[in-house]
C-alpha cells in the first residue's frame, strides 16, 4: 500500500468533508475548497478522520491513492490554519507597496512599476517595503501567486539582486577577471 495513501486525515473541529459525484468539498473556519477525484478512490468519513482507499494494486491507482490523500490533507490544513510563502526583495530601490490586500506595486529596475492583481482567494501583505507574503487557503493557488512575482525579476546570480523566497539560496557566480 502507498505510505502515504494508508495514513488517514485527522479532521480538526469544525471541518466538513463531502463527496457528491467526482467532487470533494471541505469546508471550514477559512472558506470552502473544492477538488475533482477520480471516480476509482473512495474516500469515507470516519469520526474525527478521513480514510482514502483505492480498489487494486494497479500502477494507476496506487499513484491516484496518494495523490488524493495528499491533496485532501493540503485542503483540511488550508480551511483551518491556511498556507504562506514569503518573498525577499533584494537590490538598491527595490520595493514593494499594497494598493489594498489584492493588488500589489512592485518597483524593481524597470523602467515602470509593475502590478500584480491576486488571484480569487488569495491575499498580499507587506509588512516592510522589501518582503511580501502571499497568503490563502489553497496552496497550488499561493504557490502559483508567489511564483508569479518571483518571475517578475528573479534572483540573479552576480549581484543577487531581484525576487527570491526567503528559504531560497541563491548561488552566486564570480564576475569577470580583471584584464592580465
Amino acid at each position: 500500500m502507498s505510505r502515504i495513501g494508508k495514513e488517514p486525515v485527522a479532521l480538526p473541529s469544525g471541518v466538513e468533508v463531502r463527496r457528491e459525484g467526482d467532487t470533494l468539498t471541505v469546508t471550514g473556519p477559512n472558506g470552502t475548497l473544492e477538488q475533482h477525484v477520480h471516480p476509482d478512490i473512495t474516500i469515507t468519513v470516519e469520526d474525527d478522520r478521513v480514510v482514502v482507499e483505492r480498489p487494486t494494486d494497479a500502477p494507476d491507482h496506487r499513484a491516484l491513492h496518494g495523490l488524493t490523500r495528499a491533496l485532501l490533507a493540503n485542503m483540511v490544513t488550508g480551511v483551518t490554519d491556511g498556507f504562506t510563502r514569503e518573498l525577499n526583495i533584494v537590490g538598491v530601490g527595490y520595493r514593494a507597496t499594497a494598493q489594498s490586500s489584492e493588488h500589489l506595486n512592485l518597483q524593481v529596475g524597470y523602467s515602470h512599476s509593475v502590478d500584480v492583481q491576486a488571484p480569487e482567494g488569495v491575499s498580499f501583505e507587506v509588512p516592510s517595503a522589501t518582503r511580501v507574503i502571499v497568503k490563502g487557503a489553497d496552496k497550488q493557488r499561493v504557490g502559483q501567486a508567489a511564483a508569479k512575482i518571483r518571475a517578475i525579476r528573479p534572483p540573479e546570480p552576480y549581484k543577487g539582486k531581484g525576487i527570491r523566497y526567503v528559504d531560497e539560496h541563491v548561488r552566486r557566480k564570480a564576475g569577470k577577471a580583471a584584464g592580465a
